[in-house]
Formats: structure tokens, C-alpha cells, sequence
């Protein structure tokens, strides 16, 4: 049985920051009078990630802030944690608008090298779509590296209402895509959200782990129908 939907995480998968992320918040950090040191904001920045339980929200109600308010959270506790002290709030308010601004400009990330080739591949016979903890900034993000032409739906976490590897972010690509588990791959970096997601949803997973195995891989086991009993991540 031959492939009809390839679903793509996208932070990892096809896109990463163009600078370090503990560079970034210390040069915004810098502009507000706090000099600190980057190794130490992007340790916090991993603690913090890992501690923040994804976003959950009731079926059929999105957040209305599309998830901003988690981010603002997620900010807080990266510069808690450096300093030793939460953030006063009108500091708060202005450092995470200058990075949540700025994460919205197509520059501030950079398109992994093996990723255009594939899509232009892959997107001559099958359909493609994002799957992506992300919010809606990620669509003038692709669009702005002229990615967006190969996706006919972008389905993102503040949207749906919950994030990978939660059930309703696979039944909405599968929804979209009209077909059944068994003919649809997901491509991700994150073997709990992308793999285990996938593998609960019996929908085959590709794990992508640069630079052993990278989307040119991914290229020729879709072309050689090798694709078939990658259910479990790390495979």
C-alpha cells in the first residue's frame, strides 16, 4: 500500500534558529540592562523547556491568545532561573514582546539544507502537510522562505487546542488528509511528540536525527517503499 500523506514537524525537522537561543535572549536581555552570560541562558532556556508542560486546552476551544501567554511563562522562567529572581513585570512585558517579535521574522530561522530538495521531490505525488507545536507565526515563517508552496494545510498546536503527542493533533492531519492511518508518514525530530505521537495514532513515523539521517534518507525510503513498519521512534 502506497503512501498518500507525509506529515513534517517543523522546528528540528525543517527549520531551526539562526543564532543560538541563549545569544539571542542575552543581546535582548543586554538591551534592558541585564548583562548575561549565553551558556547560562541556554541552560536555563533547556531546563525551562523540559519543566513547561505543554499547552492543553478543552476541545473546540483554542486558546485565544494563540499560546502567547505560554510563552511569556516559558520567558519568566528562563530569567528567573538565571537571576535568581523573577523579572519585574514591566521589564517582563517588554523583553518578551521584543523576542516574540522577533521569532516572527522568517530571519530570525534558518531552513536545514536538505529540506527544499526533499519537497520538491516528495510533493510531486504525495500531499503535503506540517504538524508542528507551534503557533501562527510559523505560517509567515515558511511563507517567508517560500516553503509554504509545498503545504496544502499548516496544523499547528494553538490552533488545535493541544500539542504533539497529544491524540488530537494526529486526528486533525488525519482529518485534513482524508485517509486512513496506514497511508500516512510522520517526519520528525522528537521521539516522544513526533514518535510516539505517530506510533499512537498507527501512523508510520520517519525520526530525523541530522546528521545520520537526514531528509535525503527520507527521500529514498519513500521512493523504495522502505517506509513500511516505521511505527516506533528511533527507527
Amino acid at each position: 500500500m502506497s503512501l498518500h500523506a507525509l506529515f513534517f514537524d517543523a522546528t528540528g525537522t525543517l527549520i531551526r534558529p539562526a543564532f543560538p537561543v541563549g545569544g539571542t535572549y542575552a543581546l535582548f536581555a543586554g538591551r534592558h540592562g541585564m548583562h548575561v552570560a549565553e551558556k547560562d541562558l541556554m541552560k536555563a532556556f533547556r531546563d525551562a523547556w523540559k519543566a513547561a508542560a505543554q499547552p492543553i486546552h478543552p476541545p473546540d476551544q483554542p486558546p485565544a491568545d494563540d499560546d502567547r501567554g505560554w510563552w511569556r511563562l516559558l520567558v519568566a522562567d528562563v530569567f528567573a532561573r538565571v537571576l535568581g529572581t523573577p523579572l519585574a513585570e514591566s521589564t517582563l512585558d517588554c523583553l518578551f514582546a521584543e523576542l516574540y517579535a522577533h521569532y516572527a521574522k522568517p530571519e530570525a530561522w534558518e531552513v536545514f539544507v536538505d529540506v527544499r530538495p526533499a519537497l520538491e521531490d516528495l510533493s510531486r505525488d504525495h500531499r503535503l502537510l506540517v504538524l508542528s507545536n507551534f503557533d501562527r507565526r510559523l505560517r509567515s515563517i515558511l511563507e517567508g522562505h517560500g516553503l509554504m508552496r509545498f503545504f496544502e494545510n499548516v496544523i499547528i498546536s494553538s490552533e488545535v487546542g493541544a500539542s504533539k503527542p497529544h491524540p488530537r493533533m494526529f486526528q486533525a492531519a488525519l482529518a485534513v488528509a482524508g485517509c486512513e492511518p496506514d497511508r500516512c508518514l510522520h517526519i520528525g525530530d522528537d521521539a516522544r511528540c513526533d514518535g510516539e505521537g505517530a506510533a499512537a495514532a498507527g501512523v508510520h513515523f520517519f525520526a530525523v536525527n541530522r546528521p545520520e539521517t537526514s531528509l535525503v534518507a527520507l527521500v529514498e525510503k519513500v521512493r523504495s517503499a522502505a517506509y513500511s513498519g516505521l511505527r516506533r521512534p528511533g527507527i
